[in-house]
């Protein structure tokens, strides 16, 4: 059994109308809408979006003691037009802009936005990370 393997990452969410309106503005294609949850495919990965209270009840903690955790999400793209074109698209479709587009010191470019719930969002460019022809790490 191989354990170096994500398969579903979920987010809490004040409102799942609201983030799958920010996603698929995003471009997103939905696959599922539960009503608490929604859930987009990724190539073998899904991400989902769950309300804190259907997520409390899902894991039996109460909603005061499921907190968020200090963390990015990323995608990273073959470029630096892309990437700002992404912040852009982002912060169009109700990101906040959390840093805009810079030179990274480490020689990438990275920038970063918030989610309509919060959740940080890293769109980079990263020389030294190959990607295939669907933008996934090769």
């Amino acid at each position: 059994m191989k354990m170096n393997r994500v398969t579903l990452i979920t987010l809490a969410v004040e409102d799942p109308k609201r983030a799958r309106a920010y996603y698929e503005g995003l471009g997103w294609e939905l696959d599922s809408d539960m009503g608490k949850a929604v859930f987009y495919k990724m190539k073998g990965l899904m991400l989902g979006f769950f309300t804190l209270d259907g997520l409390a009840e899902e894991t039996g903690k109460p909603v005061e003691e499921l907190k968020t955790g200090a963390m990015t999400l990323a995608q990273n793209f073959g470029s630096e037009p892309e990437v700002e074109t992404m912040f852009a698209k982002a912060v169009e479709a109700g990101a906040t802009p959390v840093r805009e587009p810079f030179k990274t010191d480490w020689g990438g470019y990275s920038s970063y936005v918030a989610d309509p719930d919060g959740h940080l969002w890293e769109f980079a460019h990263n020389p030294f990370m190959t990607l295939d022809e669907d933008g996934l790490v090769a």
